[in-house]
């Protein structure tokens, strides 16, 4: 249950821990091993491109992924994770699956090859059934280290899809840079430039038809860690079967598109026509409906906080609109600059979090820490508070309905804390919350320090 202000206590001390359970040795164990398989596969792209080729497929290569980034990054900000984990999924997908893929795909192909004395046979075989399955399988890799051990930034299924979208960029990033590469070094073979050439084929059908392939499939699999994060500690089946079935789902859809060029002339285009067009206009979908219902979730979750005191009226409104998200963020930069404005986003972030928490705790979904990481995300609206809430106050009355102030779920009852708001509220409208001990009116946009304290 929320409780009141006046201000959130400190966390409890953490317990001591071994050498190897702390964050530092982790994360330089991670960066190593993502730095050694990135040196390997660089290496291995190299060898089999030629430099000129690596530079013209690296060159060519980089050019969707801001827009991915972008698009998934998009997808995320209702409740936006932290970026480090973007950086691993992207290094990852890049780096360790990518070596991963390289060199069991081809053991298994010369294997088969040897094996059966059928080259063209254990090269159809392998690109059909070896390659999605270790692909996805490397990929998924990422996603289930994340669902692991960043179980605080793994929620639901935009999470699942947004990882798992950034892993199999870096993948697709990787390969990219390997197919243009040799596609390259065969135009400077035979001689052909322009459109006709070998390199501005793939690159129209790699990156200007299909950037969004690998991302499609590894998303699959996000959507089943995803669907798995919400299920309750009761359904540990459920819990376990769901990531694994959308696996085998994102191995089946990428051994059908690579297989596609088995089916005639024209069965990449009819694959793609049929299926890959219509599942991406689908999962888009199905994201953006999630997104509009997480909405939903702050505006009917927060109220609780506001009865306690944590928070004003009008938040809950201002919080589950992403309109009233974006003008709350314009208006704090350009009246208190851009710190001003890094501070609403982040009370933005953490009033969605406590939503979330406050969600999974109701529905029996919350863990042993659900209280301390209640007063922690407390803790960090309230050191916001006196820049964020001018900001949404103006953002909730720029986006509010015509509605009588006497009505008005977001109109505050306490006196004025907003450019051009009256000194007091009137008289007719009640204050149907009490105020906390230390709550009281405050001057809007004052220079805005984080606590030296206080580290989120």
């Amino acid at each position: 249950m929320a409780t009141c202000p006046p201000y959130p206590t400190r966390p409890p001390t953490r317990t001591r821990t071994h050498w190897w359970q702390r964050p530092w040795v982790r994360y330089g164990a991670l960066i190593t091993l993502l730095a050694l398989s990135g040196l390997v596969i660089l290496a291995l792209v190299r060898e089999q491109t030629g430099t000129q080729g690596f530079l013209v497929g690296l060159g060519l290569a980089v050019l969707p992924v801001p827009l991915l980034v972008a698009a998934f990054r998009w997808l995320d900000r209702v409740e936006p994770g932290p970026w480090r984990n973007l950086l691993f999924c992207f290094a990852w997908g890049a780096c360790a699956a990518a070596l991963i893929a390289i060199v069991a795909n081809s053991f298994a192909t010369r294997w088969i090859a040897t094996a059966t004395a059928d080259p063209a046979g254990a090269d159809t075989l392998g690109a059909t059934v070896i390659a999605p399955v270790v692909e996805e399988s490397a990929k998924a890799a990422a996603v289930l280290l994340v669902f692991l051990f960043r179980r605080r930034d793994f929620t639901g299924v935009v999470d699942g899809v947004v990882i798992a979208g950034v892993t199999a960029t870096g993948f697709a990033f990787t390969e990219n840079i390997l197919y243009l590469g040799n596609a390259f070094g065969t135009d400077q073979l035979t001689g052909d430039s322009g459109i006709a050439s070998v390199t501005a084929a793939t690159f129209f059908v790699r990156v200007v038809m299909s950037p969004f392939a690998h991302p499609l499939f590894t998303v699959l699999t996000g959507i089943g860690f995803g669907i798995a994060a919400l299920s309750t500690g009761r359904h540990r089946l459920r819990r376990a079967l769901l990531p694994l079935a959308g696996l085998l789902l994102a191995m089946g859809v990428h051994a059908l598109w690579n297989g596609s060029v088995a089916f005639g002339e024209y069965g990449f285009f009819a694959v793609y026509g049929a299926f890959m067009v219509p599942s991406f206009g689908l999962l888009t979908w199905l994201v953006i409906w999630t997104r509009q219902r997480e909405l939903g979730t702050v505006r009917a979750e927060l109220p609780v906080y506001v009865m306690a005191g944590w928070l004003t009226p009008m938040e809950p409104y201002a919080l589950g609109s992403m309109r009233a998200r974006r003008i709350a963020r314009r208006h704090a930069h350009r009246h208190a600059g851009r710190e001003a404005a890094r501070a609403v986003a982040q009370y933005e972030a953490y009033a969605t979090s406590l939503a979330f928490l406050r969600r999974r705790g109701r529905l029996g979904r919350a863990g042993a820490d659900f209280a301390v990481r209640e007063r922690e995300l407390l803790g960090a609206l309230w050191h916001r508070r006196d820049v964020a809430r001018p900001a949404l106050d103006h953002a909730a009355r720029a986006t509010a309905p015509p509605l009588p102030v006497a009505v008005r779920p977001w109109a505050h009852p306490y006196g004025a804390y907003g450019p051009g708001h009256p000194a007091t509220a009137p008289a007719t409208v009640p204050a149907p919350y009490p105020a906390p001990a230390a709550y009281s009116p405050y001057t809007p946009y004052r220079p805005y320090t984080p606590p030296s304290h206080y580290r989120p």
